[in-house]
């Protein structure tokens, strides 16, 4: 599948994600909830569609995961546009490192595996609950990425910021509430992780937005590396998380079909609210 034509590896992904939206009826439950809870404004039926859409996407990835795990990267380069590299390599000539703040957007691996091509970066993730899961995962990012560091090693992301790397963080997941702020994420209350700013700090590094998306027509891909954010960090927690939020917020409007939905964004309720899902 990985060596037939784009348009190919596209209308299979397509497949796969009809296939998941029938099967997997608890990510899509996850997924109508959160969209009823961010986009109240749009009818039952368009909220459906929109659903069936994120679904098809989440199909298209796991073809274009299984392109950067399989085959070397640098083939698909001629794919994608990136815009703002210019921006990631001023910010690492500083030598302080940098934080490209991310979000779980269905590109990520494929846009990341081809960023990685023209910058080298190293990955934060997340330990996955199936131990086979989780190692072809690790296998597949190992490929690509100079390091993985696993969510819970701060001081690993430390040191790989000292020695001057760029480390991609996504911090528009639930984490629980400790070291989190509820502040808004699509007008709801969100309990939003704190490290981002406070990581930022405590070594200097710049942080830059990284975003990416498939083209309209699904015929490529964009990248969009931002200049570094000034308005953070500061010293109130809260302001920062806001502000994050607001960005990632402004990200995903732009192409919100490609957005993992099927996060449960909201599980950590502030107190005296029951978790929607």
């Amino acid at each position: 599948m990985v060596h037939l034509p784009h348009s190919v590896r596209i209308r299979f992904g397509t497949v796969l994600g009809a296939l998941f939206y029938q099967l997997a009826r608890y990510r899509r439950h996850i997924t109508e909830v959160n969209l009823s809870l961010c986009f109240p404004e749009l009818s039952p039926k368009e909220r459906q569609n929109l659903a069936r859409k994120v679904f098809r996407s989440i199909g298209i990835s796991i073809i274009e995961m299984a392109c950067v795990w399989l085959r070397d990267p640098r083939k698909f380069r001629h794919l994608v546009h990136i815009n703002g590299l210019e921006h990631l390599e001023s910010a690492l000539a500083r030598g302080k490192g940098v934080i490209l703040l991310g979000m779980h957007l269905s590109t990520l691996d494929f846009c990341g595996a081809i960023l990685s091509t023209y910058v080298e970066f190293d990955i934060m993730y997340r330990r996955n609950s199936s131990a086979l899961l989780d190692a072809m995962i690790q296998r597949g990012r190992n490929r690509n990425f100079v390091n993985a560091i696993e969510r819970q090693d701060i001081r690993g992301v430390i040191k790989s910021l000292k020695q001057g790397h760029a480390v991609w963080y996504g911090p528009d997941q639930d984490y629980g509430r400790r070291h989190s702020v509820f502040v808004p994420f699509f007008n709801q209350p969100a309990a939003t992780i704190t490290a981002t700013a406070r990581l930022a700090k405590t070594n200097g590094s710049p942080v830059i937005m990284f975003s990416h998306y498939r083209t309209p027509d699904d015929s490529r891909y964009e990248i969009f590396l931002s200049e570094p954010i000034t308005s953070i960090p500061t010293d109130d927690p809260e302001f920062d998380a806001r502000t994050i939020n607001q960005r990632i917020e402004q990200a995903v409007l732009r192409q919100p079909e490609q957005y993992w939905w099927v996060h449960r964004r909201f599980k950590t309720a502030p107190e005296g609210r029951k978790s929607p899902y």
